[in-house]
């Protein structure tokens, strides 16, 4: 599954809103894949742990887990086991998501987690130095989230320019090979495209497109937004 996860990316990360639960996920999910099939941009989505198995089956792009603990098999009630969203056919997870944020130990163990069963390691982190300390874990994908500008609508590309541009100085001086992307307030064709420019290789989205009235317009968007 690796191998379709070409740069320009854009993962759609589906959180926890009602308009991307059960059936919706599924209706959304579809529509992701449409898009990438349509523009050949490679699109990758993060539903619910409930939902991965059904839009796994389903559809064709890779798909997340939002999260895995740093644990192995075995008496762990109520974490979540990278065997098993693995097992569900999830590709890859986030990891340390502003909303659900870890100690740099414990994204280290995840990682380390992903690497063995050969799955895809996204890790958010919010400025340039906590961006700089995951690029020293090496994980395959990492995505600067300033929390602060995350559901508002106002694209880090626009209002803080200089964390992108920081960041990606930062992060290519320890690890020439990690793919940047930048996330938070991404909602329009404009900051997806001012993304790609500040040098980032794809944006992490969310309301922008799961909360948007035509959630396959604006992701058509966005996608033909990463080739100008």
């Amino acid at each position: 599954m690796q191998e379709k996860l070409q740069t320009p990316l854009i993962i759609v990360n589906f959180k926890t809103y009602l308009e991307a639960t059960g059936d919706k996920a599924l209706k959304l999910a579809k529509k992701a894949e449409k898009v990438s099939l349509e523009t050949f941009v490679s699109i990758g989505i993060a539903p619910q742990f409930t939902d991965i198995a059904t839009i796994a089956k389903a559809v064709s792009i890779p798909v997340f887990a939002q999260h895995i603990d740093p644990i192995q098999p075995g008496s762990h009630t109520g974490h979540v086991l990278a065997e098993a969203v693995k097992e569900t056919g999830a590709t890859g997870t986030l990891i340390n998501h502003s909303e659900r944020q870890l100690k740099l130990s414990d994204i280290e163990e995840i990682i380390k987690i992903t690497r063995k069963k050969n799955m895809v390691s996204v890790v958010c982190a919010n400025n340039p130095a906590i961006s700089a300390a995951v690029a020293a874990l090496k994980p395959d994908i990492l995505a600067i989230e300033p929390p602060e500008l995350i559901g508002t609508g106002i694209p880090v590309s626009k209002a803080k320019p200089e964390v992108v541009t920081n960041t990606i100085r930062l992060v290519r001086e320890i690890n020439p090979k990690v793919v940047i992307l930048c996330g938070a307030g991404i909602s329009h064709r404009e900051d997806v495209a001012v993304a790609l420019k500040l040098g980032t290789q794809g944006v992490l989205v969310a309301s922008g497109v799961v909360k948007a009235k035509d959630p396959y317009t604006v992701l058509r968007e966005f996608a033909e937004a990463t080739k100008t």
